[in-house]
């Protein structure tokens, strides 16, 4: 069984247009992608690199344990916040030197502190980078200092952001305009100011990473909030980031439109029951099914659903699943149950319970 919704909008966003070298825009809770230029090149990252470097700070590591610089940290070259070697952070303001001021030398050592040493942390990068899927980008370095073994794709990217901007943690650390730390033997702290300048130019703006080598060029992986839409994306190799990043958000926004397809208090449709009384019950879904949708553009609740079920039928007995289907993709599943009675077509008390937890 299928259901099949249409959006209906008037936009404006020329695919595979952009001054960068490569992009890529994705909704963040179904991961479609919205926009792409040359999507699946081979490319450098720069510091956008950083944005792995600091998902796997906040998933593997403790934010009050002592970060060391070592002599290696202290050494390395590029953006720095000035770390002497011996001098230690709490992992939580390493952070902020990280991210906010893209320090290299914070890099290295929080490499050094979650890893045991940069290269088993690069190891953990790699891996963690196979398991979003990102299966174009290989890791060198915790920083990204040029190195040709060090690459990604702007699609590879932007699925590490959206990865990245699931954690409550790291999604309230790159919104983060400004931050002070100590500065260890002097009586006063390290100024730290975020280099994205989107998050005070850009309405809705979540963050992400900026990132400059000569070889790269200018690197950008952004975020905003705006509609009830949430993008995240990326531009490799862009003289003007900001500017393009803020048109494409907006052609995007422009373009697509959030579409609640299905959801608990919307009827999914009957079934018949046999060996009952009553011989039809409707169905509902446990959860809610949305997708961005373009103009012109139809999406279908695919009901994987028997033709019939014996009685007894209670509600919220488990029937089957839905699964949300566009452009040939699925973005989304949830479990089909049943619910009140047809007569009324609404959803019983014990329904609506029982929906309350799952959702909750």
């Amino acid at each position: 069984m299928a259901l099949i919704f249409m959006y209906n909008q008037v936009g404006s966003l020329a695919q595979g247009e952009s001054s960068a070298k490569a992009a890529c825009i994705m909704e963040m809770e179904t991961g479609r992608v919205l926009f792409s230029c040359r999507m699946h090149d081979r490319l450098p990252m720069a510091s956008t690199t950083k944005v792995m470097t600091a998902l796997l700070a906040i998933e593997l590591g403790d934010p009050d344990s002592e970060v060391t610089c070592s002599q290696n940290a202290y050494g390395v070259p590029g953006t720095s916040i000035y770390l002497q070697a011996g001098e230690t952070l709490p992992l939580r303001e390493m952070l902020l030197g990280l991210m906010l001021a893209s320090g290299n030398d914070a890099a290295v050592a929080i490499a050094e502190h979650i890893g045991g040493s940069t290269a088993q942390f690069v190891s953990l990068m790699n891996e963690r980078a196979r398991r979003i899927g990102a299966v174009n980008t290989h890791f060198a370095n915790p920083h990204g200092l040029p190195d040709d073994t060090h690459y990604t794709t702007a699609y590879d990217l932007a699925l590490i952001a959206r990865e990245a901007m699931k954690n409550d943690a790291f999604r309230e650390l790159v919104s983060t305009q400004r931050a002070s730390i100590p500065w260890e033997g002097r009586t006063y702290k390290r100024q730290l100011n975020n280099k994205n300048k989107l998050l005070s130019s850009y309405a809705g703006a979540t963050g992400i990473k900026t990132g400059y080598t000569s070889k790269a060029g200018r690197c950008l992986v952004f975020g905003a909030m705006r509609e009830n839409m949430e993008l995240v994306g990326c531009v490799l190799g862009c003289g003007d980031w900001f500017d393009e990043a803020a048109r494409l958000m907006d052609g995007c926004y422009e373009t697509y439109a959030m579409t609640r397809v299905l959801g608990p208090t919307i009827s999914a449709g009957r079934i018949a029951v046999t060996e009952g009384k009553k011989d039809v019950v409707s169905m509902c879904v446990m959860g809610e099914l949305s997708v961005p949708l373009s103009v012109g553009e139809s999406a279908q609740v695919v009901l994987d659903v028997p033709k019939a079920v014996r009685a007894p039928v209670y509600p919220g007995m488990h029937l089957g699943t839905a699964r949300l289907v566009a452009g040939g993709q699925v973005y989304g599943t949830c479990e089909v149950v049943a619910g009140g009675r047809v007569d009324s077509d609404r959803i019983t008390m014990d329904v609506r319970r029982i929906m309350a937890r799952w959702i909750l």
